[in-house]
């Protein structure tokens, strides 16, 4: 029987481009079944060397058997040959990392809205950092923010959907604002992540002098609020 090849089709028996009158030729399940063909191959060999003109009138014979047998081996090369998995070689996707074109790049004139539903100009909060809460509501290090920020830098908390989400804190509150059109987080140009908080700090000019991709510690951008602030 001949053996289905690797697409599922039907046995292998037929090869394709060989001339119709040398017969069905199949492809046997295992390369040692053609030994019986070798030997043959060889006694004929034999036998022709010692008549005369046998090498020619084998000729064309045993070229067709040759053919026969390259063809029988090439197919069940083709059958038998390991093919790689599909999707084994996906590009693993790279580590976030804040677009480093947006330090210097003037933030865009955006309306999010309070918490009466009411337009309030982001730009007119300036000199701020603005953390964007859409990821992480992270109450903590909303405070650390407020607690380091100094007089004259707003801190401007955003979050999805239409509705801010207002804090109280120990001695500031920040300026809690939503962004229903995705406008900020368009301008990053980078999904929520979930579990953190990302932070823009903006100078009063409306350049955007630092990205925090996943805000920390305030020791960690306590001196960039002091440059917003001077």
């Amino acid at each position: 029987m001949g053996k289905p090849d690797a697409e599922g089709h039907g046995p292998a028996e037929g090869l394709p481009g060989l001339p119709p009158e040398w017969g069905r030729v199949v492809v046997p399940d295992d390369a040692s079944a053609l030994a019986v063909e070798a030997t043959q191959i060889r006694r004929e060999l034999r036998r022709a060397g010692s008549l005369p003109g046998g090498h020619q009138a084998l000729g064309l014979p045993l070229v067709v058997l040759l053919v026969a047998v390259l063809t029988t081996l090439a197919g069940l090369l083709a059958v038998t040959w390991p093919r790689a998995n599909r999707g084994a070689d996906r590009p693993t996707p790279a580590p976030w990392s804040p677009p480093a074109t947006l330090v210097g790049r003037a933030l865009p004139a955006l309306d999010l809205v309070d918490a009466d539903d009411a337009p309030v100009p982001l730009r007119g909060l300036l000199p701020a950092m603005i953390i964007l809460l859409d990821g992480c509501p992270c109450p903590d290090r909303v405070g650390d923010a407020l607690a380091a920020a100094p007089s004259g830098v707003s801190v401007v908390t955003v979050t999805g959907g239409r509705t801010p989400s207002a804090r109280p804190t120990i001695e500031r509150q920040a300026r809690a604002l939503a962004d229903p059109a995705g406008g900020l987080r368009s301008f990053l140009g980078q999904p929520a992540r979930p579990g953190a908080a990302t932070a823009l700090l903006v100078d009063r000019a409306g350049l955007v002098t630092r990205v925090l991709p996943e805000l920390g510690t305030s020791d960690t951008y306590r001196n960039d609020l002091s440059v917003l602030a001077g």
